[in-house]
């Protein structure tokens, strides 16, 4: 009797068989619509990135006059000095700065010249993200992963904006991206080049970057195909990786001779290494670095507060909180998704982990080095140890830390995602698959009544294509194949439409200031601070119920209570040049900016910084010393050093808080000449008693006078009654 033929498609698979499809060999070429498609992806995300950048001016001046004056001094580069005359650096490593230096090396400094290198990266990270994802799970879960990453709001905020984020992101994809390389063939070379991706990492942002070591170990201890003892002493040759690739930098500048280099701000002893492990490290897993010597805040938005610090408990004003000093909301599970972090990173988070617990079950019978197993393996031990740290962090965090979920988020959503339609054959398969879209969709649906005002109707739309894709992969995936692919597009539009809309209004919207948010400009986040700018440079407004200075109404306005911002003050008038209803907004030059008797409270900010007053910036240009103003607190002192191009001292570093200079030291200063005039600071750093004691000297010897709105004294005339 004949024997029909019968198909290996309809054998079930043994139990111990491996998960991985067959892959093209390495240098196979691929289908003929994937290189365009990549292309379409990359030229999309440079658009988005690129587009408009400039109109965040010098988006966090912090930063941005590190970037001047490593254009203007090979040392200021080096060391990562917020000022061309090196007196003190940035409280994070040069990284990110040397890149944006280098630019305005080449092209000269301006805003484009500084943000364009982030957004170049951001592009890089999704190509690398495309890379590394197509390797082991193909190319259309590559696209997806690529394509989610760039339209995550937390990432067009990131990459467009001058915090080492940007850099530190490209540095992990392009580590994750060595990891897989090493781990297919148990390649010694691709794993040094991990631990030096991870290496550089630290020299971006310390100790954030080694959150991903356990997930790297633990890929290639478990699936590289080699012996274990082989496995272990290719893991330590890449640790010696990374740390020479970070120390290099560490040791010269510990072994440089404290005086012939910049203080090291941020830190209280003048040594990189305490900052790694203090301020920015142990204290912001513990909360145990919260203010520094001489009673400033520590911290990336000290300062800021009515006095100049936060009061004990992280009360805000207004009823706010900031639990440990931060302002990424209460710590716990629920962190990620809670009202600072949730819009700008949560969309996919939902799914991205019932991908990982799915894609786990599915190969949990695969081969030791099961390829699937271990990209997940990979991307979800990224998320976890990272996302447990965010949410348990008792120290300083902001919501802006989350664009280092999201390459692990939109991994995890492509890689398991790919394996369920793999195995859509499977009515549990199916389930899971629409049982992603189905929360993803009511995710997106709360997120976005978090601005109900900001097109209503979209939560609808979402939940409404999400329902019909999750039916048509339900019940139509089995029957026709071009009714499943074609639910399977309908689903991830389904998924990602709510946070590419919030990407796109974040791309449309300047953001400046210390804690940059993504999102609709009238959303505000940790306790009603908001830190972007609307399309006219002002200030946004908050939500009611935000902290004072942040209502609906208080366009331009800072938080009530700081000096020169008391209400009706000239800081806050609302008839006043510079907030007249309608008009310009904030004018560099108009009276409704400056911050009266106790300096200029519209330097810097939680608003975004301000170009100071004509009159000063001719003032300090007209000066020739090493500095030509020095001021308490960095938010000050780089905004008049980015309007004048002149060095201005910044004292006590970011808050005012930094043990430097001493008084005695100023002194020296004042007395050889180095420092010509000294600016009273309001606003970020701007306590009248900071700085150790040398406003009160400075107010006691010389005599003030006002130039723009704020009060000066020129320190090469002492006051005739002295």
């Amino acid at each position: 009797m004949r024997r029909s033929p019968v198909t290996t498609a309809t054998l079930p698979a043994p139990a111990d068989a491996p998960t991985d499809p067959p892959r093209p060999a390495v240098g196979t070429r691929p289908a003929a619509w994937v290189r365009p498609a990549l292309l379409v992806l990359l030229a999309g995300t440079a658009l988005l990135y690129l587009w408009g950048l400039g109109a965040s001016g010098n988006a966090n001046s912090f930063y941005a006059a590190a970037a001047q004056a490593g254009t203007m001094s090979w040392k200021a580069m080096f060391f990562g000095s917020l000022d061309p005359s090196n007196f003190i650096t940035v409280d994070k490593p040069p990284a990110a700065m040397w890149v944006m230096a280098l630019s305005g090396r080449i092209f000269g400094f301006s805003s484009w010249s500084m943000l364009a290198p982030q957004a170049l990266e951001g592009v890089a990270a999704v190509a690398l993200l495309y890379a590394t994802v197509r390797r082991w799970s193909g190319p259309v879960a590559g696209l997806l992963a690529g394509a989610a990453l760039a339209l995550t709001p937390v990432a067009a905020l990131m990459f467009r904006f001058n915090n080492p984020d940007a850099l530190l992101v490209l540095l992990l994809v392009a580590g994750a991206y060595g990891v897989v390389r090493a781990t297919e063939r148990a390649g010694t070379r691709w794993l040094l080049f991990a631990g030096a991706c991870v290496g550089f990492g630290f020299l971006t942002k310390m100790l954030q970057a080694f959150l991903v070591l356990p997930a790297f170990a633990l890929v290639y201890l478990v699936a590289a195909p080699t012996g274990l003892g082989r496995r272990l002493l290719q893991l330590l040759a890449a640790g010696a990786a990374m740390v020479v690739s970070a120390g290099w930098w560490v040791a010269t500048v510990e072994l440089w001779p404290a005086s012939a280099r910049p203080y090291i701000g941020g830190s209280t002893t003048n040594s990189v290494l305490e900052l790694a492990l203090g301020y920015n490290g142990l204290g912001r897993i513990f909360g145990g670095e919260g203010r520094r010597p001489g009673g400033g805040m520590r911290g990336d938005f000290a300062g800021a507060m009515p006095g100049g610090a936060i009061p004990a408990g992280g009360a805000m004003p207004g009823g706010g909180a900031m639990p440990g000093g931060g302002f990424g909301g209460g710590t716990g599970i629920t962190r990620l998704f809670g009202p600072s972090f949730g819009t700008e990173i949560s969309w996919l988070l939902p799914a991205a982990l019932i991908a990982l617990v799915a894609g786990l079950w599915l190969t949990r019978r695969a081969p030791r080095t099961d390829r699937t197993r271990a990209a997940l393996l990979l991307w979800g031990g990224w998320l976890l140890v990272t996302g447990l740290v965010f949410s348990y962090m008792q120290g300083i965090i902001h919501p802006y830390y989350g664009v280092a979920l999201a390459p692990a988020i939109t991994a995890l959503v492509a890689i398991g995602g790919r394996e369920l339609w793999r195995r859509r054959e499977n009515v549990l398969c199916r389930a899971t698959l629409a049982a992603m879209v189905v929360v993803t969709a009511a995710w997106s649906f709360l997120l976005l009544g978090r601005t109900p005002t900001w097109y209503p109707w979209l939560r609808y739309a979402v939940v409404l294509v999400a329902v019909v894709a999750a039916i048509g992969l339900i019940a139509g995936a089995r029957l026709n194949r071009r009714i499943a692919v074609g639910c399977a597009v309908v689903a991830v539009l389904a998924g990602i439409t709510a946070p590419a809309a919030y990407a796109l209004e974040t791309v449309a919207t300047p953001h400046r200031g210390a804690i940059p948010a993504a999102g609709p400009a009238g959303r505000a986040g940790f306790g009603g601070l908001v830190s972007g700018v609307d399309g006219r440079g002002r200030d946004m407004p908050g939500r009611p119920g935000g902290a004072p200075g942040n209502a609906p109404a208080g366009r331009g306005q800072r938080m009530a209570g700081g000096p020169g911002n008391a209400p009706g003050g000239p800081g806050n008038a609302p008839d006043g040049p510079g907030n007249a209803p309608g008009g310009p907004g904030n004018a560099p030059d108009g009276p409704g900016n400056t911050a009266g008797p106790g300096g200029p409270a519209g330097l810097g900010g939680p608003g975004g910084d301000r170009a100071a007053d004509p009159a000063m910036i001719s003032l300090l240009k007209a000066t020739t010393n090493r500095w030509a103003a020095a001021t308490v607190g960095s938010q000050s002192a780089a905004t008049l050093q980015l309007s004048s191009g002149r060095a201005v001292m910044s004292i006590g570093g970011f808050s005012g808080g930094d043990p430097a200079p001493t008084l005695a030291q100023f002194q020296r200063y004042v007395a050889d000449g180095s420092v010509r005039y000294f600016v009273a600071a309001g606003g970020m750093g701007g306590r009248a008693g900071g700085g150790g004691g040398i406003t009160s000297w400075v107010q006691s010897h010389f005599t003030a006078t006002t130039v723009g709105g704020q009060t000066v004294y020129d320190l090469t005339e002492p006051a005739s009654s002295n």
